[in-house]
């Protein structure tokens, strides 16, 4: 089955960019071409650090690598924290979040998920910042609860947790970018959301 924004993109999408944008080769024209997905647990509790590197630090992490799971459909890593840092009460090795990278069919079905249910399902949205670009094509966005994507049932949330989400593009332009993910009708504010 194929994912309704690739085939928007690979039927109409492109050929418009690249009339848009001047561009004379076809393969030049901007794409996705993956999005990344991170959840972090946060700090761990005075209670955890009592008790040692305890099972509370590890449910948070389980509970977001199985909510990361049911809303990109792929199953997520766990990040370690690669430095202490001591004011955090952080150690090497600590397990502090966890992450998922979605290409190809999964990817499109999760920006079309993203845009058009989960964006509009945000308290008090008024559309994302078009000015987060990183200055190579890539976009960046977080979400402060995850329960705004409808496979997060609310009441087996063990805690709400934000989410990052960054929309990588094969354009180092982010004016192209911008243009690409336009064609999306991503909800960019002060055009139109």
């Amino acid at each position: 089955m194929a994912a309704r924004f690739r085939e928007l993109y690979d039927t109409r999408y492109r050929e418009e960019l690249q009339r848009e944008l001047g561009i004379t080769n076809r393969f030049a024209v901007p794409r996705l071409e993956k999005i990344v997905l991170n959840m972090g647990v946060g700090v761990p509790t005075q209670s955890s650090i009592r008790g040692g590197l305890a099972k509370e630090d590890d449910k948070g992490v389980e509970g977001a690598l199985r909510d990361l799971e049911a809303i990109a459909g792929q199953k997520p890593v766990a990040t370690e924290a690669r430095k202490p840092i001591a004011g955090f009460k952080i150690r090497q090795g600590m397990k502090i979040g966890c992450k998922v990278t979605l290409r190809s069919t999964r990817m499109y079905e999760f920006l079309d998920r993203l845009i058009n249910i989960a964006l509009p399902r945000v308290r008090d949205f008024r559309g994302v910042d078009p000015n987060s670009f990183d200055g190579n094509g890539n976009f960046a966005l977080g979400l402060r609860e995850q329960i705004v994507f409808p496979e997060i049932d609310y009441d087996t949330v063990d805690q709400v947790r934000g989410l990052d989400v960054v929309i990588g593009t094969t354009t180092s332009n982010d004016d192209w970018a911008r243009a690409l993910l336009l064609k999306f009708n991503m909800p960019f504010r002060g055009q139109g959301a």
